[in-house]
Formats: C-alpha cells, structure tokens, sequence
C-alpha cells in the first residue's frame, strides 16, 4: 500500500531531530531532543502524561514550529517550509490522532475520503481507495455506519484507515490505543505490525503503554502466512531493530535504545517506569 520515498534509497534516515527545543512563554516543553527513525522503522515515544509526546508528533507534522534546532522529514526542514508548503507535506503523511477525531456529522466513508474530496479526487477512484483503507482495517462492513455507531476500538481503526488513504510512508500515532480494552488494543497493535512489516510504513508512536512498545518489538507480522509471530520463532533477529524507543522525562530525552536495553537498564527511574 505505501510507496518506498527516495530516503530508502540513499540510506538516509526519513524522520531527524536535531538539537529540537521547543516552550511556549516560560513553560519549556521540549529541549534539545535528537533522534533518527529510518525508512521501515517504528519509534516508540513514552513518557508520564504532559511530557510533550504530542508536541513531538505535531512537530513531525510541521503543526508546529521548533523555537531551536531542525526537524528533517524526508529531507524537509519543516522549520524553513512556507505554510502552502507544509499544507502539501502534510498529504504524504498519516495522523491518527488520541481519540480519533473522526467528524460525528459523516459516514465512516465520507471520513475515510474526507482528504481525497478535498482534492477533488475521481468519485469511482475515491470509493476504490476507501473500500482498500476499510478493508485493512477489517471496517469494510461499516462504510455507511456514522462514528456515534462504532465502539472506541471501531473509531481507532476507521481512524487508521484514514491516515492510509492517500498510502503515506510515514504514519504518526497518538496514543493510539488509550483507553481501550486489552483485546482491542492488540488490534491496533496488530494493523501497526502490518502496516511496519507488510508495506514498510515508517511510524512515530507516542504512548505511555509499555505493553505497545513490546508488542512491536517482539512481534513481527509475516505477510505470506498473515500471522503475528514472536520474533524469536522468526528466527531474525533483524526485527528487533525494527522498534525503537524513546523516553522523555523533564523535557529531555532520558534514554534511547531497543526494548532489550530497558529491560536490562538499572536506572532507577526506568526501572519504576517499567514497574
């Protein structure tokens, strides 16, 4: 479904952050965050509730402007982008967002091309592309349903299948699975897995779920048998490096590694983050 960008081929990394701050008035929210995510890559960002994983992701989308330093999106410093500009980057991306944000006044079909009728994209090529979203999603049956019909856990993955409409290499998620039911949070976890493993979607995910930074870095989705396998019966171990973490805590990045590393880690403060 996604389309490799050019970054996959020069080696270089699709999303960078170097030396980012970013405040608003006095209050400081983020300083001097420096990472990189390469193409195929999910980075898991946790940290406590106001520890600005959101911030983060809105300046992956140029919502925002860092006070300090660069953010490089597939060889875009959004930074130095004009709003029409960033109006037309902002299509090649996905953004699911915390509680959905799906408008309650249209089908999930008209939320799903919400972004293609703004286009004013062929209505034959529209419902194609709808019906394709809706039908990774396992949603197809619900093309006429309105949001105030579906459950949270229906919401999120209608939500996903907008993000995918327009087949971006890159997705941001927001606290994608926040208060749902363990069962349907797996879901989610599991279109995740598919989109990183079967189509090379290169992810930012914001949470403060631990069990979503494991669940995709010790699973891995094989396309040819459509199942989730844990990584060891894979027997690669290539796709522990498919999900990276990331923890902020007072508006730094605390540590940076693989789910391996944080488990091992005797810092204290990680390890009460685990506990």
């Amino acid at each position: 479904m996604a389309t490799r960008p050019n970054n996959e081929i020069t080696g270089e990394p699709l999303i960078r952050f170097e030396n980012v701050s970013v405040g608003f008035g006095e209050n400081e929210v983020l300083r001097n965050i420096s990472f990189e995510v390469d193409a195929g890559e999910t980075k898991v960002v946790l940290g406590e509730s106001g520890s600005g994983k959101t911030v983060l992701l809105k300046l992956a989308a140029g919502l925002l402007r860092p006070s300090s330093g660069r953010v490089v999106i597939m060889g875009h410093n959004l930074g130095e982008m004009k709003e029409v500009d960033l109006l037309d980057f902002r299509r090649r991306i996905g953004f699911v967002f915390q509680e959905s944000a799906l408008f309650d006044s249209l089908d999930v079909a008209d939320n799903v091309s919400f972004r293609l009728r703004e286009e004013s994209r062929n209505v034959r090529e529209m419902e194609t592309r709808v019906r394709e979203s809706l039908r990774f999603v396992e949603m197809e049956h619900a093309y006429h349903k309105f949001p105030a019909e579906l459950s949270g856990g229906m919401r999120r993955r209608v939500s996903i299948a907008r993000a995918l409409i327009d087949q971006p290499p890159i997705v941001y998620y927001d606290s994608p699975t926040a208060g749902l039911d363990p069962v349907t949070s797996q879901t989610i976890i599991t279109l995740i897995l598919r989109l990183r493993d079967s189509n090379g979607v290169t992810s930012l995910l914001a949470t403060h779920r631990l069990q979503d930074a494991f669940g995709l870095a010790n699973f891995v989705f094989e396309p040819k048998s459509k199942r989730v396998l844990p990584v060891w019966e894979d027997g690669d171990g290539r796709h522990f490096a498919l999900t990276k973490v990331l923890v902020i805590r007072d508006c730094e990045i605390y540590f940076q590694g693989e789910t391996t590393e944080l488990l091992k880690s005797e810092d204290p403060y990680l390890r009460q983050f685990l506990a």
